[in-house]
């Protein structure tokens, strides 16, 4: 007998590729509202991964949009927004962003 279950197979892991570090620093993001019109606003990274992150901003942005993230360190950095939500317990926007260099943070 097997006791395996066969959905398991089928059904993706939520567990994220990247784990996710909690950080706070400032950062400067550009792109397009949802109107299409360009924002450029100061930003808070509050969770990062090596291809992503998790960005508090004041601007309503697409998922699929993409964003240049302008980090107090290194280098700028492209980006496509994954995910976009109001925090319910602030009400305070959020966007999941993946990086689109495959090094991520860390690229020289």
């Amino acid at each position: 007998m097997n006791d395996k279950d066969p959905r398991s197979a089928t059904v993706p892991s939520q567990r994220p590729r990247n784990p996710r570090v909690p950080v706070e620093f400032a950062l400067e993001v550009e792109g397009k509202t949802l109107a299409g019109e360009s924002f450029s606003v100061k930003a808070h990274a509050i969770k990062i991964s090596r291809g992503g992150a998790t960005i508090i901003l004041d601007a309503e942005v697409a998922v699929g949009a993409r964003v240049k993230l302008t980090p107090p360190f290194g280098r700028e950095l492209d980006a496509e927004v994954n995910g976009a939500w109001t925090d319910q317990l602030d009400g305070r926007r959020r966007i999941g962003v993946k990086l689109l260099d495959e090094d991520g943070w860390f690229a020289e």
